[in-house]
């Protein structure tokens, strides 16, 4: 064979061993072996949480954020206070309860009764503001004692100057959350030594939202309610710091709800959630989702994040 035909023939070679490697590099995406891997499957169902109007604003936050992720799964936030939704809770109705207080001794029974096993989630901490009208130019601080004088059963204080002496001789009108209020037992017990004691010729509502519409629109006003209702409306409100006996009268704020010396008025609010919801996946990836995103979420509507390894634990917690 001459040289030229070597030659030829060697490309030949060449150029078969070129296309078999090609043929080779192809074949398995012929056969899909480089098919991109399956997506996880994506979630839906429907979540229903009920309970506290102090934590509904951190869950209705969280359900917000979550559903930019998972369209698919819609989150329903109810606001029946934290008795109202412990009420559905420990019937069965609810994946979720709100609570702005413990579960009490009746609710555990309630919900043995109905075998409704729960996890206690203790997701942020607030401090409940008292607050007075913001033309209210005398109140500058209430002592506890001034407070129970007020609110206690079968107070008999009308007027300001009932309260102190040089008050002027105005009548007071009174706002305050309503009996399934888990805020309404904490103040009670907080103020007038007891859960549940409290006078009750007064405009009562499980919506804050009404309480300072009410406050803000009269001018002997005076009401209680979440923190994070008077930041979002101070600009319509005067908040009265408060003297629990040691001649210091503080305002609640981030720094002294977190380190518990606003008292007797700071407290822990809890999410708890049913141990047979948690076992659906859209429910486990929502309370998750819930825990990972609470230091953001919790600060951005108003109230006080916990520190960062509580959460770790509670991520703990719910596996």
């Amino acid at each position: 064979m001459s040289k030229k035909a070597m030659g030829l023939a060697m490309v030949a070679t060449l150029g078969l061993g070129v296309l078999a490697g090609c043929g080779s590099a192809n074949k398995p995406a012929e056969q899909g072996n480089n098919k991109p891997a399956a997506e996880a499957p994506k979630l839906s169902g429907t979540i229903k949480a009920d309970g506290s109007s102090t934590v509904g604003p951190i869950t209705e936050a969280v359900a917000e954020e979550f559903k930019k992720a998972n369209p698919g799964v819609q989150v329903t936030v109810g606001i029946s206070g934290t008795g109202g939704g412990f009420k559905k809770f420990t019937a069965g109705e609810t994946d979720i309860n709100d609570a702005s207080r413990k579960i009490k001794d009746a609710e555990k029974k309630a919900a043995e009764e109905k075998k409704i096993e729960y996890i206690e989630l203790e997701i942020a901490k607030d401090g409940i503001a008292v607050v007075v009208n913001k033309e209210n130019t005398f109140v500058d601080k209430l002592t506890v004692a001034e407070l129970k004088k007020i609110w206690e059963p079968d107070s008999k204080v009308k007027k300001w100057s009932e309260v102190r002496p040089g008050w002027p001789d105005q009548e007071i009108k009174l706002y305050g959350p309503g009996t399934d209020s888990g805020t309404f037992d904490y103040f009670t017990e907080a103020i007038n030594g007891k859960e549940k004691a409290s006078r009750k010729d007064y405009t009562a509502s499980e919506d804050d939202n009404t309480l300072v519409k009410g406050v803000s629109g009269d001018k002997g006003g005076l009401g209680y309610f979440g923190y994070a209702y008077y930041e979002e409306n101070k600009d319509k409100l005067k908040l009265v710091p408060i003297d629990n006996g040691d001649g210091k009268a503080l305002a609640p704020n981030i720094g002294n709800i977190k380190d518990g010396t606003y008292k007797p008025l700071s407290r822990p609010l809890f999410i708890y959630v049913s141990k047979a919801s948690l076992q659906r996946p859209e429910v486990k990836a929502f309370i998750k989702f819930y825990i990972e995103n609470a230091p953001k979420l919790v600060k951005e509507v108003g109230y006080v994040p916990l520190d960062e390894p509580k959460y770790k634990e509670l991520l703990t917690k719910i596996q």
